[in-house]
């Protein structure tokens, strides 16, 4: 059995509370201290935007992330992680949530993942049948929020103001949701399947957290049910104990402590799909402000984007001397073919030098040499992957504030 206070309670001098505690397979693991406001002192971060003070909070099987709501916990990695490797380890991965009925104690052993709806056998699965269906599979992808880096949209967007930090990128192994469906045997006519976790809404009246995918897409052999994160049980905030991974799709799909899967013969019209998560219905996803957007579509992939990570915004730099620059691209799973950097705001471009690849939906590793002269430098980097798709230089709006991709600018000072 899986379970955990939720609730980071008061800490000790040391920073550890003795109350908070995970237990697993009877094993007892102290965890770190929530950090709290006190009497108008806190650790804090403040992201670069509007009404932009977070307070960094330790939730269980998690070191101090940057908190954005409580009910239901929404926490955001702090940037300076995704310096330290293309992997984004379990204790720093981002939680989002929607309903704030969120399980906090699970028993791997009796938790079921149902399969139903436009089947010919429906199954109840056991964690231990799914782990047996298939050979498991390994992959590397990154889970973005599609509100990723909303708090930068100007006017302002409705939804949470995030950073740059509603992202990671993580190694899961699971099984192939295909292997599941085949064993269920789809009939004809499906035309989708809808999914759906534990957490649950405090009123009957909020529509379930349900998600869908056309059968195709389910069918391809990528999308999967996991069971592990970087080689080692999910994080209860991240969906212990199996999760949808939806590779190069935003994380409304994938969904946390998946229960039930439906296979149905129509689209599917519940409100986290037919009114929620939907964006503009044109090639760039965007409107202007006060538009009226006549029609729109379900979110879906990623487009390309990147960033610089070794280098904050406002450092100061030593002028004359090569600093070694770098950071990350990624997209929805073509691929990045290259990265350029820019040190005068774009008007001049080089070639970064791409580093280790871990697949086509895992983070891509760049980097490049600089020698500043003295002085201030706008610092820009600029993706394509491998299909074309670039970054724009000037930010595309929309309404609900999601997909932002523009050619970030990191302000440097040399001296």
């Amino acid at each position: 059995m899986a379970s955990f206070e939720l609730n980071p309670g008061p800490s000790d001098s040391q920073g550890v509370s003795p109350r908070r505690t995970f237990i697993v397979n009877a094993g007892l693991l102290m965890l770190g201290a929530a950090v709290t406001r006190r009497l108008g002192a806190a650790e804090t971060v403040t992201l670069p935007f509007a009404t932009g003070e977070r307070e960094l909070v330790a939730y269980p099987q998690k070191r101090p992330l940057i908190r954005l709501t409580t009910r239901p916990p929404q926490l955001e990695t702090p940037f300076e992680i995704f310096n330290e490797g293309l992997v984004t380890p379990n204790d720093a991965f981002f939680v989002r949530y929607h309903l704030s009925g969120i399980p906090t104690n699970i028993d791997p052993a009796a938790h079921r993942i149902r399969v139903r709806g436009r089947v010919t056998q429906p199954r109840d699965h056991s964690i231990a049948e799914l782990k047996k269906m298939a050979d498991p599979v390994e992959l590397t992808a990154v889970n973005q929020c599609s509100g990723n880096s909303r708090g930068f949209f100007t006017p302002r967007t409705n939804g949470g103001q995030l950073g740059h930090g509603a992202m990671g990128n993580a190694r899961w192994t699971g099984v192939p949701l295909k292997k599941v469906l085949e064993k269920a045997g789809v009939m004809a006519g499906a035309k989708q399947v809808t999914f759906r976790g534990l957490d649950r809404a405090p009123l009957d009246a909020t529509p379930a957290f349900v998600k869908a995918l056309d059968l195709d897409h389910a069918l391809d052999g990528e999308v999967m049910i996991a069971w592990a994160m970087n080689g080692t049980d999910i994080p209860m905030l991240n969906g212990y104990p199996v999760k949808l991974i939806v590779p190069g799709y935003y994380g409304t799909y994938w969904i946390k402590h998946l229960s039930d899967i439906e296979v149905v013969e129509n689209v599917f019209d519940g409100f986290w799909m037919a009114s929620a998560y939907r964006v503009p219905d044109n090639p760039t996803r965007s409107s202007e402000p006060g538009e009226t957007v006549k029609a729109t579509v379900p979110i879906s992939r990623f487009n390309v984007r990147s960033f610089i990570t070794s280098v904050a915004d406002g450092a100061t730099l030593p002028a004359g001397r090569e600093t070694v620059v770098r950071g990350i691209a990624f997209d929805g799973g073509d691929g990045i073919r290259e990265v350029a950097f820019s040190a005068d705001d774009g008007q001049t471009w080089q070639p970064a030098r791409l580093g280790e690849d871990l697949g086509r939906y895992s983070f891509r590793e760049w980097r490049i040499a600089f020698t500043p002269r003295a002085g201030e430098h706008l610092l820009r980097v600029r993706a394509v992957n491998r299909t074309g798709e670039t970054q724009p230089m000037q930010p595309l709006w929309n309404a609900p504030g999601y997909m932002r991709n523009v050619v970030e600018t990191v302000r440097v000072r040399a001296a």
